[in-house]
């Protein structure tokens, strides 16, 4: 069996705010999209809603080639945005803006999205961020695709990034997943007994026009479209990059600790997608502040424990990729808390001064500005 490059991406969508309103911009500047293509060129695109941008990485070898190119895309975006007297937040909601408001980018598949999913697309004001892990077997891809899927909820709770909609506290440190969730084709992905079996399921869905193409599988995880990669996609966007660095790496830590099995004759012990899915929703709803339940001690077990289960799990693995400070890192995000919680706890803390509902969200807004380069060099 050839061993996975293990190559892996990261792709980030932003939001763009007026830096005097702190509301989102109705459509970024032309002039502002045209300077992000020219200097990132291959690297930036719009996304569906015109206040939105979206970046990607290069194919890294390393964590490292991905910090330091993560950090680039972050920091050449706020630089050319602050000349419009904008700024990218890196969250997964925005604290108080309306999605009525917005209005979707002006490309034939966008077109054709808003005119298939009417209002449900319409209210995709959310951002999240993709981990491509390359993995070139198909069939060593699927059965990694199949096993890792237990662990998305792990993953997604250390990077929640959205618990305001419209101006309200929903009470939920994710609440992105609830907007995207009504969207056909996501959740928690099916299993499939061989790589064969996804391309005859997913096949009938384009012979009968149900979907272009494998793109509109909007699923936690699948297989890549346009690489030999699974596309982790669970996550919300992380505000500061360290986190996101520090998730990035134990994905692909989880990706070559379950190839070691694979490679050993052995396998992660499956579980049914309705238990998983309890799991994924603690994570919405509390990030790291709350338990998962451990299906093999049948008891609601703490974060803490989870992570540290976790990160020996993956030792070898992160020492392998030389990312042990990175995974280490997640250790951090548990103790200060996620981007989630920072901002609930900023809002707060603004009321508590004599700050009216509003002010207090533009404070949250401008903790996100910073937050969104505090981590890139800068």
């Amino acid at each position: 069996m050839d061993h996975p490059s293990f190559t892996l991406g990261i792709e980030e969508e932003y939001l763009l705010v007026d830096k005097a309103s702190r509301d989102l911009v109705v459509e970024a500047p032309a002039a502002l999209m045209a300077a992000c293509e020219k200097t990132l060129e291959g690297q930036v695109s719009p996304e569906f809603l015109r206040c939105q941008i979206e970046v990607a990485t290069r194919v890294c070898n390393t964590i490292g080639e991905a910090r330091a190119d993560l950090g680039y895309l972050r920091t050449t975006i706020a630089s050319l945005a602050n000349a419009h007297g904008l700024a990218p937040i890196a969250a997964s909601t925005h604290p108080f803006a309306k999605w009525a408001d917005q209005h979707h980018t002006d490309k034939e598949r966008y077109n054709i999205l808003a005119k298939d999913l009417q209002v449900v697309v319409r209210r995709m004001l959310i951002c999240g961020m993709h981990v491509h892990v390359a993995i070139e077997d198909e069939a060593t891809r699927i059965d990694i695709f199949n096993q890792v899927t237990y662990f998305l909820p792990h993953l997604l709770a250390l990077t929640t990034s959205s618990p305001f909609w419209q101006g309200i506290d929903t009470g939920l440190n994710s609440y992105r997943l609830i907007v995207f969730d009504a969207l056909p084709r996501t959740g928690l992905p099916p299993e499939f007994s061989s790589f064969a079996e996804y391309e005859r399921s997913t096949n009938m869905l384009m012979q009968t026009g149900a979907i272009e193409d494998r793109s509109k599988l909007w699923w936690d995880l699948r297989p890549s479209t346009r690489y030999p990669t699974l596309e982790m996609r669970i996550c919300d966007v992380c505000t500061r990059m360290d986190d996101a660095i520090a998730v990035a790496s134990l994905y692909v830590c989880l990706c070559r600790m379950l190839y070691r099995l694979r490679r050993n004759n052995q396998r992660w012990r499956d579980y049914s997608r309705f238990l998983i899915n309890e799991n994924r929703w603690r994570a919405q709803r509390y990030g790291v502040a709350q338990g998962f339940i451990d299906f093999g001690q049948g008891e609601v077990v703490d974060y803490a424990t989870l992570l540290e289960e976790l990160l020996e799990l993956v030792r070898e693995d992160a020492e392998f990729f030389d990312c042990e400070s990175e995974i280490e890192h997640c250790r951090t995000i548990l103790k200060r808390g996620t981007s989630a919680d920072s901002q609930r706890q900023r809002y707060n803390e603004a009321l508590a001064k004599g700050a009216s509902t509003d002010e207090a969200l533009c404070e949250v807004v401008d903790g996100l500005v910073a937050a969104t380069v505090v981590d890139c060099g800068i």
